[in-house]
């Protein structure tokens, strides 16, 4: 699934391509991609009519855009699960296979294409939060802000997350504490800090939560700056290209491989119906855990 360097290169795209922009049609070609819209595809496709798509915007790995143009306070929001792909498409190009919905501009130019081989992900036009400039839709709101998000608290996340009675991984997991963090890059974030998964919050130190934080903020840059990490066709950029971090992963479907930083072999956990890579000697097991 996408995380938040993916997203986030969306996002770029469609501040640069569709922002500003009046939208002139839409189509929903399956239900299914506007299942989060209570009144169904009719109603998302005349909510969007006629508005202005405002500067895109991002929490997490949620995506929106606030609406113009026929009354304020709504925006159009996207999620795109396993394997959405929102594109920006001269109209002269066939249609994908799995495109769900368009949307066509006022402009007569590049239109915007929904695609989702699995129809996990979604768009819907949902009510802002009042008063917000960023237009954050309701459902939302509750997720908490990212690493890279200037407003991000780090002195209140190493509280929270020293507070918290859990362990390392699935905090980072935690969207109601830090959004943006997906199984790959919490790996990843881990590996670098020198943390195993299974480490239990409440033993992290502030320095050691402190390094966890810079960790995670220095991959996802890292990720963000080579167009996120592809392992296949589904996750592009709005422009239908993939992201080539994949190359640099130091943890993160490696197993077997040497650790890049001790040369022991990268191991792999079964972990919460998904996988854990980590480096067993430059991440020990918690000695409270490590009969489990």
């Amino acid at each position: 699934m996408p995380e938040l360097p993916e997203v986030e290169v969306v996002r770029r795209g469609l501040a640069n391509w569709v922002a500003g922009r009046t939208v002139s049609d839409v189509q929903v070609l399956h239900p299914r991609a506007v299942r989060r819209q209570p009144a169904g595809a009719a109603d998302f496709a005349a909510r969007l009519t006629g508005t202005t798509l405002g500067a895109a915007q991002r929490r997490g790995k949620y995506l929106w855009l606030p609406l113009a143009g026929t009354g304020s306070g709504f925006s159009l929001i996207g999620h795109l699960g396993m394997s959405g792909q929102l594109l920006v498409q001269d109209p002269s190009v066939p249609d994908e296979t799995h495109l769900r919905v368009r949307l066509r501009f006022s402009d007569g130019g590049r239109e915007l294409r929904f695609v989702d081989q699995r129809t996990f992900g979604g768009l819907a036009v949902e009510e802002a939060e009042e008063d917000d400039p960023e237009g954050t839709p309701v459902s939302i709101a509750h997720i908490a802000r990212d690493p890279l998000d200037p407003r991000f608290d780090d002195d209140a996340f190493t509280a929270a997350l020293r507070a918290k009675r859990t362990t390392v991984k699935r905090a980072l997991l935690d969207q109601t504490l830090i959004s943006g963090v997906g199984n790959i890059y919490a790996d990843e974030a881990l590996w670098r800090s020198k943390l195993h998964y299974d480490r239990p919050t409440a033993t992290l130190t502030r320095p050691q939560a402190a390094v966890l934080l810079a960790s995670a903020r220095d991959v996802m840059t890292a990720a963000l700056a080579v167009g996120g990490t592809s392992f296949d066709s589904l996750y592009v950029n709005v422009n239908g290209e993939s992201g080539y971090f994949s190359r640099d992963l130091d943890a993160y479907g490696r197993e077997h491989e040497p650790c890049r930083r001790c040369g022991t072999a990268i191991r792999r956990a079964a972990w919460m119906n998904r996988s854990s890579y980590f480096c067993p000697r430059c991440q020990r097991v918690p000695r409270e855990r490590s009969g489990g």
